[in-house]
């Protein structure tokens, strides 16, 4: 009767550890697995992150090189109205500190340095193609309608550009706040993109009539 007692307290262990090793082994794969999950989703993450700050780089450069064009026509346009009305220093002075600030803020990436640079053109702008209504020779310049066009087309280009980038740039702040991706966001040290808003002078002071 010992006998049979005693092999029953054996097979109750050996089934007792056959179960908790049975059970240990299950954890460790289910947590095997379940850290192959959080790592692939961690690089998933991080992957589509980079996927979407790229394109905010990519719609911004696209814009910058656009405003770096206009920006390089407004001497031009300036000596040519030199040779009719070289005593308005002021708007001449305003144009190159607008200039000097977007040189500023485009080297560093600022994009708000460059509204403000924008914001400090749209008051400049309009006063120096005013200058071609007083001074009629001006207004026939073909050099200087020429430019206008050029300003205008490059104007409206910048305008399209400007949808695509706060297009990116909101899908890229909207991923690095929504949880979990968060997580990944900070490790990877993701900011808030800026929103390049339209200077509302802009739209309605830079418009060129012949």
């Amino acid at each position: 009767m010992q006998i049979v007692q005693f092999r029953v307290k054996i097979d109750y262990r050996r089934e007792l550890r056959i179960i908790m090793e049975g059970t240990m082994i299950a954890m460790i794969l289910g947590l095997t697995i379940f850290s192959l999950i959080i790592i692939a989703w961690f690089f998933s993450t991080w992957n589509r992150l980079v996927r979407l700050e790229k394109d905010v780089d990519r719609a911004w450069s696209n814009i910058d090189t656009l405003l770096q064009q206009r920006y390089d026509m407004i001497p031009n346009m300036v000596n040519i109205v030199k040779g009719y009305a070289d005593h308005e220093k002021e708007i001449f002075g305003e144009l190159t500190e607008a200039r000097k600030t977007f040189a500023a803020a485009s080297s560093s990436g600022d994009v708000s340095g460059v509204m403000a640079a924008e914001s400090m053109l749209s008051q400049a702008m309009p006063k120096l193609l005013a200058l071609s209504e007083a001074y009629p020779d001006l207004k026939a310049n073909t050099n200087f309608l020429s430019l206008q066009d050029d300003y205008k087309e490059i104007e409206d280009s910048v305008t399209d550009q400007r949808q695509l980038y706060n297009s990116s740039a909101t899908n890229f702040n909207t991923a690095i706040e929504i949880i979990p991706d968060s997580i990944v966001a900070s490790f990877k040290g993701c900011k808030e993109r800026v929103l390049y808003e339209a200077d509302h002078n802009a739209r309605g002071s830079v418009s060129i009539e012949f």
